[in-house]
């Protein structure tokens, strides 16, 4: 009977086990480094996103609404940005090109608008060309409605999977009660748009009457990480929580992940959200995080210029300022490791088209990862 119930128990530790990863695998500090972070682009405040145009020079945006472009060691700000609500958390936000850029120019920018007929603003999407340091046939591609003054959880970040869809993330905008779980309405949510803005007709909810189309996952929180998994294929997204429970999550077509409902966190003044970390139908995350991290920006490791690192996950933290290299056994988080202790609010993290790692610092810069000792 004893030895029954020891099994049941088990049994329970690894069901629970296999539906979210614990994170009491304790982040550890390498006792080497096998890299020196070399200042690559200096002198930025919060350099929210960047990404690498052909000829391996960095478009970067800045939160209070500039574009950068940077080549040859210069910095030049780029005209005709569209008009951003630079209030809280809000800003100029992610930028990444069209898969097909150096045929068709596309580069696309998500910020925070206040275009619409509320006080405020919400997260908005736009593409535009590039062309004599100015951006030209700007066109708005989705804008969520509706506007709030509230200052947090804008979202956001763009990617594009296998098949040339564009997904990007926005922020439940602190009305955690009311957005993420209500498909009727913007926020908290994951979208997929053709690349010009069109709805795809197999969205998964085009068929219901009132919804928002333009969705593809809800439930979520505040996702500012959001990647394609160059082996699989499939959309990863990192996500903040709110006292604990950031999460990853492997985003699936019209699926729940919870938020509100479920959550590995508590409130920020100490007081229970709920008491379910898992409900039926809501999707689990593959890792989590207590305490949080602040997770902000995600790569996946695909050059072999870092020892051990090609297969990994790399996450940038905010609340205690470094980078997170989260090794991988398919989906599973074997280990972490704190890289960059102590240099800054880590912002993005990117692998460059040179196999190189480059990491943006809020009230540094880019910061270029070069290996030691391979």
């Amino acid at each position: 009977m004893k030895n029954s119930i020891i099994l049941n128990l088990l049994f329970v530790v690894m069901l629970n086990s296999s539906c979210a990863q614990n994170p009491e695998n304790k982040v550890i500090t390498p006792n080497k480094n096998v890299f020196k972070a070399e200042l690559f682009v200096d002198e930025l405040q919060v350099p929210w996103g960047f990404t690498f145009l052909p000829d391996k020079s960095i478009l970067i945006t800045e939160k209070e609404g500039k574009l950068i472009h940077f080549a040859n060691g210069k910095k030049t700000f780029i005209g005709n940005i569209p008009e951003v609500y630079n209030r809280g958390q809000g800003g100029l936000l992610d930028i990444e090109l069209h898969p097909d850029f150096e045929k068709n120019g596309w580069i696309y920018l998500t910020y925070a608008s206040s275009e619409g007929n509320e006080k405020g603003g919400h997260t908005a999407i736009m593409r535009a060309k590039l062309k004599n340091n100015s951006l030209t046939e700007n066109q708005v591609l989705y804008k969520a409605v509706p506007n709030t003054t509230k200052g947090q959880h804008f979202g956001s970040r763009i990617t594009f999977d296998n098949n040339g869809f564009l997904y990007f993330s926005i922020g439940e905008r602190g009305d955690r009660d009311i957005n993420p779980q209500d498909i009727k309405r913007d926020g908290g949510k994951i979208y997929r748009l053709h690349d010009d803005g069109r709805i795809p007709t197999d969205n998964p909810f085009v068929n219901i009457k009132g919804a928002k189309t333009a969705i593809y996952s809800y439930g979520h929180r505040n996702p500012q990480g959001l990647i394609r998994h160059p082996k699989t294929g499939e959309i990863w997204d990192n996500e903040h929580g709110p006292r604990g429970g950031d999460e990853i999550n492997i985003i699936k077509k019209g699926a729940n992940y919870g938020w509100p409902l479920v959550t590995y966190g508590i409130n920020y003044g100490g007081t229970s959200i709920t008491d379910k970390t898992e409900m039926k139908g809501m999707e689990q995350p593959i890792h989590y995080w207590v305490p949080s991290i602040a997770p902000s920006g995600m790569a996946y490791v695909t050059s072999d210029k870092y020892q051990n690192w090609k297969g990994s996950l790399l996450v940038g933290s905010l609340a205690f300022q470094y980078l997170e290299r989260l090794v991988l056994d398919g989906t599973k988080v074997i280990s972490r490791e704190k890289l960059m202790d102590g240099l800054g609010r880590v912002r993005a993290v990117k692998e460059g088209p040179d196999g190189f790692i480059y990491v943006a610092i809020e009230g540094k810069g880019i910061y270029k990862l070069i290996p030691q000792n391979k």
